[in-house]
């Protein structure tokens, strides 16, 4: 099956932050790779999405939508890593 790159959830977790998810970085739960959410590998489905990690394929997001809801799981991950707003130009700027 094709993937999407992390990007892909940009669109469905607009309006859950107030900060550019794709920028953030997060640790896999079972490889300890470190990386930013717009790296991971993403499949879309019928009611949301899967974001799975760059390095050993374990699943770190999943994104369903269903009746005007939106459930966010983020099993996956060990933490994640918010950048100020500065931070997030900065970084938008250098792609």
């Amino acid at each position: 099956m094709d993937h999407l790159d992390g990007n892909a959830l940009a669109g469905p977790s607009t309006g859950l932050f107030s900060f550019e998810p794709t920028t953030t970085q997060g640790q896999c739960r079972s490889c300890a790779d470190i990386a930013m959410l717009g790296q991971a590998m993403v499949y879309g489905l019928p009611m949301g999405f899967v974001a799975r990690c760059r390095n050993c394929d374990n699943v770190l997001i999943v994104i369903v939508e269903l009746g005007g809801q939106k459930s966010f799981n983020l099993r996956g991950l060990r933490w994640l890593r918010i950048a100020d707003q500065a931070t997030n130009d900065r970084i938008q700027a250098q792609q």
